[in-house]
């Protein structure tokens, strides 16, 4: 069975995950399903993780208005970190995986697997809440952490920091569409993927839903391709047209040598016939002047005839050569003009893209994000309904 894999930025809405309250598209009936692996308070977890760090900083402070009272709570009110962070793993759809269908129970099953190595495969990330759910149309996992980095020179030496703790996990970021969270997400969902094969479930990537993967990045990456491949097969049209336009002025030249022996014919001394000599009979001149100039005239005009003619061929098929790649050229330029000015375009969107994450931040660009997927995946199931 092959199934996508939806690997998504949650809400971070632990009261729902736990079911201390249930939203309208949950089943109360199938709650009992669900598999809670821990719910840890968050503010508690801040004190396991942070408190003696939090207290050797304070103890090398020389100012009262560098000391930090609560760690968790600088992290809340700050814009630099989320005080933690949520993966949403999803195995296919509700029309291929529904939670009462056999692959649904085999997406379960290989969910629960993959988060039971989930910890030792991320020790830089603190799992304090986690619950499988299959109270809902399709099975999916949530998984809410604390990202931390230890030795650290800035701060507390042990602090939250998302980039630094997925660096440590040997996730080091590129380019905009290649951040450590896109690196580390992609790794994570071939385990997923890995893990899916024991229950005869094979990874389908065409449907997936890359989070936090930059759409306007990847088009931009796609057409730079196909105007790379334009302008390789422009280089390649516009070869194949010199060498046409090269064929032709042969041609040309050809007809030219034609008429340069037309004019040797006229005036060259060994095409024409000396004055026959007082004495030399009729049969004599035609024996020793006349016969070898007219065989070496017809063997002359025989080589000229075929070179004329295999010119004309040769001529008339480069003409119409020349008239079909000219075509093609021209086809290839505006083909080539349309994808240049679309790149233009997606570079000036992925600008602004760009600019959005800076003045929002990531974090809340990813939630819009994921809300406008929800929403018009709400949207379309709405729209199979009516069509149905």
């Amino acid at each position: 069975m092959y199934r996508t894999i939806s690997a998504m930025v949650g809400k971070g809405s632990v009261n729902h995950n736990s079911r201390k309250f249930k939203a309208e598209n949950v089943n109360g009936e199938r709650s009992h399903l669900n598999m809670s692996y821990c719910n840890e308070p968050i503010k508690k977890v801040y004190h396991k993780l942070f408190d003696e760090a939090l207290e050797r900083y304070n103890a090398r402070q020389t100012r009262t208005d560098r000391v930090i009272e609560d760690y968790y709570e600088k992290i809340r009110s700050g814009k630099q970190e989320k005080p933690f962070h949520e993966l949403i793993l999803q195995i296919g759809n509700r029309e291929d995986t529904g939670v009462d269908t056999e692959a649904g129970e085999r997406a379960k099953e290989a969910l629960h697997r993959y988060f039971q190595e989930f910890r030792q495969r991320n020790p830089n990330l603190h799992v304090f809440s986690a619950h499988l759910h299959m109270d809902e149309a399709t099975p999916h996992l949530h998984i809410d952490f604390v990202p931390f980095t230890t030795g650290s020179k800035r701060g507390l030496d042990t602090r939250v920091s998302l980039k630094q703790a997925l660096a440590a996990q040997g996730f080091k970021g590129g380019s905009r569409g290649f951040t450590e969270w896109t690196q580390w997400v992609e790794s994570e969902k071939k385990e997923l993927a890995r893990i899916m094969g024991a229950f005869d479930l094979k990874w389908d990537k065409k449907g997936t839903h890359e989070e936090h993967l930059s759409v306007l990045d990847y088009k931009k990456q796609e057409r730079s391709k196909e105007l790379a491949a334009v302008e390789e097969s422009l280089s390649q049209k516009k070869t194949e047209l010199a060498l046409v336009q090269g064929s032709i002025r042969i041609a040309g030249e050809g007809k030219t040598d034609l008429e340069d022996l037309k004019k040797k014919l006229d005036k060259d001394p060994e095409y024409q016939l000396p004055e026959p000599g007082a004495m030399m009979s009729a049969r004599t001149f035609r024996a020793r002047f006349a016969q070898p100039l007219i065989d070496k005239l017809k063997k002359l005009l025989k080589e000229v005839l075929a070179r004329y003619f295999q010119m004309t061929e040769h001529y008339q098929k480069a003409s119409w050569n020349n008239r079909v790649l000219g075509k093609k050229n021209a086809d290839l330029e505006n083909e080539n003009y349309r994808l240049y000015e679309e790149n233009q375009s997606l570079r000036k969107q992925s600008r602004e893209y760009a600019l959005l994450k800076k003045v929002l931040g990531r974090e809340k660009v990813s939630e819009l994000l994921y809300e406008a997927q929800r929403g018009a995946e709400k949207k379309m199931s709405k729209s199979n309904v009516r069509t149905r």
